[in-house]
Order: structure tokens, then C-alpha cells, then sequence
């Protein structure tokens, strides 16, 4: 009789995603960010998340003191809960990640801070616990004191979630900036115009990165550069 053979089935369970992911947009993040918003974890600028190295944009964005600015973002994976934005000269000033109480998972809630907490500007913005259809916008006034190259810092909590290594129950975006008095005028960045937009004088203009900007009609551009060059060999 030949033996029997005995076929053993292994079900693996696809555990549901536990992270949430965000873009910053507005103003123009300092580090480059593929379609999940990474690099992001690390804190304070996901500037050290594993095999994600940063690839900088160079852009710093420039507002004036006072100035109410809009802060964009585009939440990838949903998961309820807010966002934090502080503000430092660099990364090391910025203050650290807000403390979080445990409950049903290890990031329950989290302390929610206001400007009584050095450096930062706001918090608890966009509180939600379903997810958005589109990019969200909220504004932010920046301090009335100059600042030079300073980093401008969006993380968002997530409630009912587990531990992210690194980053906890935190992701990090940074842009960097320019804050200088009214009446300064802000660099002429020509068509990069800032993304960050505000009230008055509060849309800032950016300055350095790689971004290529195309507005007009590209047949016009082609028939600007044949008129150049008719016009040199008539010469």
C-alpha cells in the first residue's frame, strides 16, 4: 500500500494597515516625498527614517513677520486624529513630540499643546475621525520676530493606532523658511511662486528647489525662439 500523503494549508491572516501618511504641501516641504508622503517618521523631520534617505528640494519659502499663512496637507492613509505645527531656528530647537496616553491601543490620545509650549504655533488642527476626500487647508500666524533658514514643523497625531518605529504615534513634515519684516520685499522667485498663500502680504514666495514651471503656450515659446534666431542670421 502506498503511503499516504498528508497536504498541510498554512492561512496567513493580511493584517489591516495600522499606518496613516500624510504629504505636506503648502508651504513647500524641505525634503523630497514619494506617493506616501515618506520620508516621515522619524522625528523631528523624518530626516533619519530607515532606507528612506532625504533627498532635498533647497526650497525655503519667505513670509513676512506677522503674516497668517496657509498650511496644507494631504492625508494618503487615513487614520483619525490632528495636527501640530511648531516652529524652530533649526530642526534640534523644535520642541519634542506631545505626550500620549495609552488606552484600547498604545496611542489613545495626546496631550494637546498651545503656545504656553516654546515653539509652538498651533495644535489640534483638523481633528477627524473619518477620512478626508481632498487635501485640507488650515492657517497659521507666524511670530512677529525675523527669522532666518527656520524650520516650520507639521506632525499628525494618530489616535486607535500601534507604535510606528520610529515615530511612535507621530509622522513629521518640515519646511524651511524666511520670516522678515513688513515692508522687506520677498525674493523674486519668478514663476515659483510660494505655495504657502495667507492674508495681506501672508503668500510667501520660494526661492532655490527644482521645480519647472510651464504657463504659457508652448507653440508661443517656439515661435519666440525661430524669430531669435531668423533675427541673428539676418545679422
Amino acid at each position: 500500500m502506498k503511503p499516504k500523503h498528508v497536504v498541510l494549508v498554512l492561512i496567513v491572516g493580511t493584517a489591516p494597515l495600522a499606518d496613516a501618511h500624510f504629504a505636506l504641501q503648502a508651504p513647500t516641504a524641505y525634503s523630497m516625498q514619494d506617493s506616501l508622503g515618506l520620508p516621515e517618521k522619524s522625528a523631528p523631520c523624518g530626516q533619519a527614517d530607515p532606507g528612506t534617505p532625504v533627498v532635498a528640494t533647497n526650497a525655503v519659502t519667505s513670509f513676512h513677520t506677522g503674516d497668517t499663512i496657509t498650511i496644507t496637507i494631504n492625508e494618503l492613509i487615513f487614520h483619525p486624529g490632528h495636527y501640530r505645527v511648531a516652529l524652530a531656528q533649526d530642526q534640534s530647537g523644535l520642541p519634542a513630540d506631545p505626550t500620549v496616553t495609552a488606552g484600547a491601543t498604545p496611542c489613545d490620545t495626546a496631550q494637546i499643546e498651545d503656545s504656553t509650549t516654546p515653539g509652538v504655533l498651533v495644535d489640534n488642527m483638523l481633528p477627524h475621525t473619518t477620512a478626508f476626500t481632498a487635501p485640507q487647508s488650515f492657517q497659521v500666524t507666524l511670530p512677529t520676530t525675523p527669522c532666518t533658514n527656520c524650520t516650520l514643523q507639521v506632525i499628525e497625531f494618530m489616535s486607535d493606532h500601534g507604535l510606528n518605529n520610529p515615530g511612535g504615534c507621530f509622522y513629521h513634515h518640515c519646511a524651511q523658511i524666511n520670516i522678515v519684516p513688513q515692508g522687506t520685499q520677498l525674493p523674486d522667485a519668478g514663476s515659483m511662486m510660494g505655495s504657502g498663500s495667507g492674508s495681506g502680504s501672508g503668500s510667501g514666495k520660494v526661492s532655490g528647489g527644482c521645480a519647472i514651471a510651464n504657463n504659457g503656450d508652448p507653440w508661443a515659446l517656439l515661435l519666440a525662439v525661430g524669430a531669435l534666431v531668423w533675427a541673428r542670421r539676418r545679422r
